[in-house]
């Protein structure tokens, strides 16, 4: 198989699911499967549209410790999982691997990591990637071999090349991190820099290149940034320095996935045991 490999942001996509459904899709045993149906249904329709040599699915942890280490109140915000989540979150190993999908997960890191080395280890062996994601994090991937599949709504995706990011941010892929350690991230509880907002990162982003390069022009006796940024970017350094290592994805040592087909069938079969009987009959026709 040719095709790129297809990677999901499986916390991202389930979250959005299990909001984007109502919780009474419910299936034999009178338990939630909104979640896994609405997920399932957009990652069929990514593979019949894109023809994936394989589909990966990246869980991790809710916050890895050293980003909690470098800020405290990283992710410190964020909800407990709804209870009709949890019993999908426990089936999805067994309900996506029934499509012949890869499911990986890590328990020191997060999703996003696994998702940014696996696009890392496919693009050395010369594949492409899709990255099926709703975190703006990942946009730091993005390159000629790796494309963003963003949910846009009623199940439709964005691609998300470099283009894209420079036009929905004014910065390149790889100043990302810097960009929202300026900006700041109110998903992960990062306050970002004092009084510089998103239109300021990028500006300063486009004239200065990097976090640390506007660190060091602020610490210079002559220069041109305003008292005000002047001030955020050297009484609050040290922090920003660690915005920044928080939204650098770190790298997970993983082996590129072998070519693997969807299995329709089992697909099906996985489908209508928990009572999704329309997913079902649209998979099981593949094979028709």
């Amino acid at each position: 198989m040719s095709g790129p490999l297809l990677v999901i942001d499986a916390p991202s996509l389930m979250y959005r699911a299990f909001h984007a459904l109502p919780k009474s899709i419910t299936g034999p045993d009178g338990t939630s499967v909104n979640a896994l149906l609405g997920t399932a249904n957009l990652v069929v329709q990514a593979v019949e549209k894109h023809d994936p040599r394989a589909v990966v699915f990246a869980f991790g942890a809710e916050a890895a410790d050293y980003r909690v280490e470098l800020y405290e109140p990283y992710h410190a915000d964020r909800p407990e999982m709804p209870a009709e989540l949890q019993p999908q979150w426990a089936d999805a190993r067994a309900f996506f691997e029934a499509f012949g999908w890869t499911v990986l997960s890590v328990d020191d890191l997060e999703a996003d990591d696994l998702l940014g080395s696996l696009a890392t280890v496919e693009t050395a062996a010369g594949g492409s990637v899709l990255l099926f994601t709703g975190d703006r994090d990942m946009f730091q991937c993005v390159g000629e071999r790796v494309t963003v599949l963003w949910p846009a709504g009623k199940g439709e995706t964005e691609p998300i090349g470099v283009e894209e990011v420079r036009r929905r941010y004014g910065v390149e892929p790889a100043q990302v991190p810097d960009f929202i350690a300026l900006r700041g991230d109110p998903s992960d509880g990062l306050p970002g820099a004092r009084g510089i907002g998103e239109k300021g990162a990028k500006e300063l982003l486009r004239d200065h290149g990097t976090l640390e390069a506007l660190i060091a022009a602020a610490a210079r006796p002559r220069t041109d940034l305003r008292p005000r940024v002047r001030a955020a970017l050297t009484d609050d350094a040290d922090a920003l320095r660690a915005f920044r290592e928080i939204a650098t994805l770190r790298h997970i040592d993983v082996e590129r996935p072998p070519d693997a087909p969807t299995d329709w069938q089992g697909a099906a079969a996985a489908a209508r045991e928990r009572g999704m009987n329309r997913l079902a009959e649209r998979l099981a026709a593949h094979d028709a």
